[in-house]
């Protein structure tokens, strides 16, 4: 029996002196990045487009420049407003619904996955450097596309990710993929990116230390 006890604590000892090996990192892709969708009505999706410009005709008269006292402005509104209501469409309702909408659509473009959060993953992207030590990216930001940010508008905040990389990556080009790891965390941040023409603030959901960065 001692001789069992002494082997138990003997194996107790080992595995506490060795770290835990990190589990191997999960693939995903950038749709992977994505909320669950929250189905929600969408009228505006129906309506035709001298509909639509009629509604925000509308709005800026009615509701962006409520205060105005230009009658040429009113008489407008009023007309707007009739061929809206002869075509059953009720203007009122819709610009409530309109903030509904918006509000769906913001949180599409800016939650991030839950069931990502805290999980080791592995993801392919495009690097934009945001801080750099001896030549190398130690922050930086990763995208799905090339070019997103600089040649075209940045994607939605899930759809980047804030990369934090202490020991640095040399940086070959914005045009070559790279693949980083790491764990997966949720934070809002807003981020200045230096441009040719200038700075933008660049809105990110994730955030990443990564464990390794690599050349695709």
């Amino acid at each position: 029996m001692k001789i069992i006890v002494l082997i138990l604590n003997a194996t107790i000892a080992m595995a506490m002196t060795y770290p835990v090996l990190a589990a191997d990192p999960r693939n995903v892709s950038w749709t992977d990045l994505l909320p669950e969708e929250r189905p929600y009505h969408d009228p505006f999706k129906e309506l035709e487009y001298s509909q639509i410009n009629d509604l925000a005709k509308l709005y800026r008269i009615e509701v962006l420049n409520a205060d105005t006292t230009d009658q040429e402005w009113l008489a407008e509104a009023v007309e707007v407003r009739e061929r809206l209501v002869s075509q059953g469409l009720d203007p009122d309702r819709l610009f409530k619904q309109r903030i509904i909408v918006m509000k769906q659509r913001k949180l599409a473009a800016t939650e991030p996955n839950p069931d990502l959060l805290g999980k080791v993953v592995r993801l392919p992207g495009y690097l934009l450097p945001l801080e750099m030590v001896d030549q190398k990216a130690v922050e930086f930001l990763l995208v799905p596309t090339v070019g997103a940010c600089i040649h075209t508008p940045p994607p939605p905040a899930n759809q980047m990710i804030f990369v934090r990389y202490e020991q640095g990556f040399e940086v070959r080009g914005l045009y070559k993929p790279v693949w980083i790891s790491g764990e997966m965390r949720a934070q809002s941040r807003t981020q200045s990116l230096t441009l040719v023409d200038g700075q933008a603030n660049i809105e990110t959901s994730y955030v990443m230390d990564a464990q390794a960065v690599e050349d695709y």
